[in-house]
């Protein structure tokens, strides 16, 4: 047996054996547990489905029709790039660090996108107006600290 087991006077006693399976467990555990304590994006996937549901509704009974409704595929890396920016702001203690800011940003220029295809804006006016909310972020970004 080992002698640092049976010493009195060793305050940290090594076991003599490695048990990789309770090791394992215990991680699974934490992991479960973070993920139940973790606030589900499945909320952003419901709203999706709402809200093209819809509108699909809506130009079905002919109150309000949308030409583009295509555009609407522009949402889903917008979505994505709002949840990530809501988990960055979350795991930095609920800074609007650079990173989450940055994904803010990627998420509005698609909202954009969906906007000017959906409701058929003049496309003059995209170019401009993409140019002018990215020099914002840039202007934003140099202010607030990293």
């Amino acid at each position: 047996m080992n002698n640092n087991l049976q010493n009195p006077n060793n305050a940290n006693p090594q076991p003599e054996f490695y048990d990789r399976h309770a090791e394992r467990h215990h991680r699974i555990q934490e992991r479960r547990e973070a993920r139940a304590n973790r606030v589900g994006g499945a909320w952003i996937g419901g709203v999706m489905l709402i809200a093209l549901g819809t509108i699909f509704l809506l130009d079905n009974l002919k109150i309000f029709s949308f030409g583009n409704w295509w555009a609407l595929f522009f949402m889903l890396p917008a979505m994505g790039a709002f949840g990530s920016a809501w988990r960055t702001y979350q795991n930095e203690d609920n800074r609007l660090t650079a990173s989450a800011r940055s994904s803010l940003v990627v998420g509005l220029v698609f909202t954009a996108l969906t906007m000017f295809f959906l409701f058929d804006i003049n496309l003059a006016i995209l170019g401009p107006a993409l140019i002018i909310l990215v020099g914002l972020w840039l202007v934003v970004n140099g202010f607030l600290p990293k």
